[in-house]
């Protein structure tokens, strides 16, 4: 495999590292980007309001993810504390893959002074270098100038990455910008951040940004559930509530709350199942025993928890999470609405579902009985249980419509 290499401290991880670690897969045909937040950067000191390293890691993890499957974070060199010294990862890096071409990626200026760094020679016996250039004029330089030195001292092999068009930020601009945003400033740190990382950053209160969860903008809000989840989420997330709104409007619903709910009824899709119970445990949510052992049933009601107990939302939008996946019997206009919305939104390509999305604008309950219809013989076809909520639900709107 061709690798790349990706190290930093990524406090936080920007737009700009986003787009040049893509601009190396694609210009470098990379199979694998293994990107490295560091422990203890040797060439600085931490500021004193800097991330831990496990935030670093779970801030890399999430645009690593945002980058699509070729893309990973690495806890390597947190993993060995101390200072972390290039040598020591790359030579790591070949002994975890012996047969394998490495590269280094860096920016122009850490290019241009690698040869300074701890045992250089060790960097150039095990990996080549990609340096990231702005320009023609910055690929002139490195090659004729840098790269022919680095060649001769070291025998290294070395490319150059060009970098898209993207708005630069500093980390320490950004850091200073993120806590202005609470205090006041007129630039939107959001300009440059990967909206999960921005989330996360407002949901752990990192650089002085002080968020309230109960009280959250619909920006905020968005950002933050975006950061709980997989980057292949978001599509749907997005058209759920694009939907949501859209149907609300035409039933007289308030949109506001159904944006709201589609929001965040995915919020925690991705959690595992202890927390899952734990979290329907500690919000007094009785599950019986299906339900303790089948995650696929719980995260619309741990969605529904967080959404009253840790966002603030109302009773109606709780009500609203918490059926979504299921239905329930006894459904309101608005509960209706988030469940065919996330149904039928415009990322889902089934069998039916033009038909759908012209009947959700006629009739909800025939609408609702078509989905869980499908919904049921999908479930038997698979030979997977038919939770009785989806029956008792498709059974009371049939009794209704007769």
């Amino acid at each position: 495999m061709k690798i790349g290499i990706y190290g930093g401290t990524f406090d936080p991880p920007h737009l700009g590292h986003m787009e040049a670690a893509r601009a190396a897969l694609e210009q470098m045909n990379l199979d694998r980007l293994i990107i490295i937040p560091d422990c203890e950067p040797p060439h600085k000191d931490l500021v004193e309001d800097a991330a831990t390293p496990q935030q670093r890691l779970e801030m890399v993890a999430l645009m690593a993810d945002g980058l699509g499957p070729r893309a990973e974070a690495s806890d390597l060199e947190i993993r060995r504390e101390g200072k972390s010294y290039t040598a020591d990862t790359v030579e790591e890096l070949h002994e975890q893959f012996p047969e394998d071409e490495l590269w280094l990626l860096m920016g122009t200026d850490m290019f241009l002074t690698v040869q300074n760094w701890y045992q250089p020679e060790r960097i150039f016996q095990y990996a080549g270098v990609a340096a990231f250039a702005r320009s023609e004029e910055d690929s002139e330089e490195l090659f004729e100038e840098q790269s022919k030195y680095l060649a001769e001292t070291f025998h290294a092999q070395t490319t150059v990455v060009r970098l898209p068009q993207v708005t630069e930020i500093a980390s320490r601009d950004l850091r200073r910008m993120l806590a202005s945003e609470w205090t006041g400033g007129n630039v939107d740190p959001a300009q440059y951040l990967w909206p999960p990382v921005y989330g996360y950053i407002l949901r752990e209160g990192l650089f002085g940004t002080k968020a309230d969860l109960k009280h959250l903008s619909d920006k905020h809000l968005r950002a933050i559930s975006y950061s709980m989840v997989k980057a292949k989420r978001l599509p749907h997330i997005q058209g759920t509530e694009k939907t949501a709104v859209e149907l609300a409007k035409f039933w007289g619903v308030d949109p506001e709350k159904a944006r709201r709910a589609a929001i965040l009824h995915d919020c925690t899709k991705y959690w595992e199942l202890e927390p899952q119970v734990a979290t329907c445990d500690k919000y007094g949510i009785p599950l019986d025993e299906l339900e303790r052992i089948s995650v696929k049933f719980l995260h619309s009601k741990t969605g529904a928890a967080l959404a009253k107990h840790v966002f603030g939302e109302p009773d109606d939008v709780y009500d609203a999470i918490f059926c979504h996946t299921t239905g329930k019997p006894g459904m309101n206009t608005f509960e209706k609405i988030l469940y065919l919305a996330d149904y039928m939104e415009p990322s889902r390509d089934f069998d039916g579902v033009e038909e759908m999305r012209r009947l959700v604008y006629e009739d909800l309950d025939q609408a609702m009985i078509m989905g869980l219809e499908m919904t049921i013989e999908e479930l038997k076809e698979k030979g997977a249980v038919v939770h009785r909520n989806t029956q008792g639900t498709l059974d009371e709107l049939r009794r209704r419509v007769r």
